[in-house]
């Protein structure tokens, strides 16, 4: 893991508070390595960049109704899309190369 300031972190006790989440459903995503938890004085942090994706875990789970195992399911099959546009792109830009 890379060095985190303490201005790029979010606390998670304040992120369960502002999303009415319970700190177990959190811990939960971490033992399933969905998210990393940093630990600093004895309190727990996410950094600001997993924001976003813990924010959807979040959604998925109470207001869709989905369990870990389909966030889990969820989120590996849009990172295999999202490498195959990649790869997409990639490919196109080499075809280019050699049609020009």
């Amino acid at each position: 893991m890379k060095a985190t300031q303490i201005d790029d972190l979010i606390a998670v006790n304040e992120f369960c508070v502002n999303h009415n989440v319970e700190i177990s459903f959190i811990n939960l995503l971490q033992q399933n390595g969905l998210i990393e938890i940093s630990i600093i004085e004895s309190k727990y942090f996410v950094e600001k960049e997993q924001l976003p994706q813990l924010e959807k875990f979040v959604r998925f789970y109470y207001d869709l109704d989905i369990n870990l195992e389909g966030i889990e399911t969820i989120t590996y099959l849009l990172q295999r899309i999202e490498n195959q546009q990649n790869e997409i792109v990639v490919l196109k830009n080499r075809l280019r190369f050699y049609e020009g």
